[in-house]
């Protein structure tokens, strides 16, 4: 899907006059790779007619927004937990800790934090709104999941070079039936969450 002009614009801030975040994360839902979190603090009077949740945006328009947000944005940071770290906590845990440390690098401490989702564990005394379906309703959550998916792809498609067997190009290690296929016929990679479901075998065998 080609990006679409908004008929409802998405909100600027939820609560005017302070410093605010938006966080979001990529690759939650994957069987390979990191999950990959970005934290974006925007200007007062930021607006784009394209600015969107990234999953209802094309490729194209997402890394052109992603260059319009990294150039525009007050402060940005991407971070992320890798597989091993997934493997030794689980997803929730891994993907609040990507935000965790996403903000932490922020150049400029922010006053409040929106996250996308309904869990969040609170960080370094920052108020924060859990919202969710939050990144089609506010514009730094928005902005954060554009920076979080075309960070995730740009190192899952590098991945693919070096592991080629389960089409990370295309599914960015997404549960797809040519990469369940791909691990059934060439076993695992060291880039693969082991703590999830990888095959078809034991998504029948409920392991």
């Amino acid at each position: 899907m080609s990006g679409k002009l908004l008929n409802h614009p998405l909100k600027s801030c939820f609560q005017a006059g302070r410093l605010e975040a938006g966080c979001d994360e990529a690759g939650r839902g994957c069987l390979a790779g990191p999950v990959v979190a970005a934290a974006v603090i925007l200007p007062n009077d930021f607006h784009h007619p394209f600015l969107n949740d990234s999953k209802q945006l094309s490729h194209k328009k997402r890394v052109e927004l992603r260059d319009l947000i990294q150039n525009e944005a007050v402060s940005w940071a991407v971070a992320l937990v890798d597989n091993e770290e997934i493997d030794k906590t689980n997803i929730l845990k891994a993907s609040i800790l990507a935000m965790h440390r996403a903000v932490e690098q922020l150049s400029v401490k922010p006053e409040f934090l929106l996250i996308d989702g309904n869990r969040f564990y609170p960080y370094d005394g920052i108020p924060h709104q859990c919202v969710i379906k939050g990144d089609a309703t506010y514009l730094s959550i928005a902005a954060a999941s554009i920076l979080a998916k075309t960070h995730r792809d740009e190192l899952m498609d590098k991945a693919h070079l070096e592991y080629p067997f389960y089409g990370w190009d295309k599914n960015k290690g997404y549960p797809t039936k040519m990469h369940r296929a791909g691990i059934t016929a060439n076993g695992i990679s060291p880039l693969h969450r082991k703590s999830f479901r990888l095959t078809d075998e034991q998504l029948s065998l409920g392991i």
